[in-house]
């Protein structure tokens, strides 16, 4: 029966040969602008993406965010007419997200979202959860200064959107599949349509970002980036 190595055994061929995998990936990926209408994501490599998304980190384990997998071309075409930097992804994209974060209904320290988040969903003990709330309240109120009207700790949630944004995008590259991140809206406009589909949950959720999926219609131009020496310092 054959043996599962964890990553930590790796033998240094396996290894190099994965980091290079990675690196080309980083590579491969491009922020594409026009998608080829024709080709669809399978079913299973896109769940797979929105898994890397789920099992992402956030500050506290606080998981602030859903995301919304928009198929339906009635509300696709709202979106490409609402928000400026979808109008060239959609309705071409395989795959069209748009990332919601909590606001402060969820995600102040007192919440009730938090209470059952960490006694059913995290199954903290009840001593240990009372302390950790206690933590969250002093960072919110001191460390962080977040509770000074509803903006900073949206804002706060939002940021943990990006890390679960990352890596969809990463892993999609992984697997030969394109992506493309967009700010390109105004935000109330955009939450005023969500809200009018009934995705925001009375005020629960409001938009952070969105991302379009598919496959590129044509090649991008090199990628450049800043040298290493001027972007890394060790001190």
């Amino acid at each position: 029966m054959r043996e599962t190595k964890t990553k930590g055994e790796m033998g240094v061929g396996e290894k190099e040969t994965l980091k290079k995998e990675i690196i080309d990936a980083f590579y491969f990926r491009h922020a594409t602008k026009e998608f080829n209408p024709e080709k669809k994501i399978p079913e299973d490599d896109f769940r797979f993406i929105l898994e890397a998304a789920r099992l992402s980190p956030s500050s506290f384990g606080f998981e602030p965010w859903r995301f919304l997998v928009v198929q339906s071309e009635g509300l696709r075409e709202k979106i490409k007419n609402t928000a400026w930097g979808a109008y060239g992804k959609l309705p071409e994209a395989s795959h069209f997200v748009v990332i919601l974060a909590r606001t402060k209904l969820d995600t102040k320290y007192d919440s009730a979202y938090l209470q059952d988040h960490f006694k059913n969903k995290k199954q903290m003990p009840a001593e240990f959860m009372e302390n950790y709330l206690k933590r969250i309240e002093e960072f919110q109120k001191t460390d962080f200064d977040l509770l000074d009207g509803d903006r900073p700790l949206f804002d706060w949630a939002s940021k943990q959107t990006y890390i679960a944004l990352a890596n969809m995008m990463t892993v999609a590259a992984q697997i030969g599949v394109d992506s493309c991140p967009i700010e390109g809206f105004n935000r109330e406009q955009m939450n005023q349509l969500l809200a009018e589909e009934g995705l925001l949950e009375d005020g629960h959720f409001g938009i952070s970002v969105m991302a379009a999926f598919g496959y590129r219609a044509k090649e991008p131009n090199k990628k450049t980036r800043r040298p290493y020496e001027d972007v890394v310092k060790w001190v």
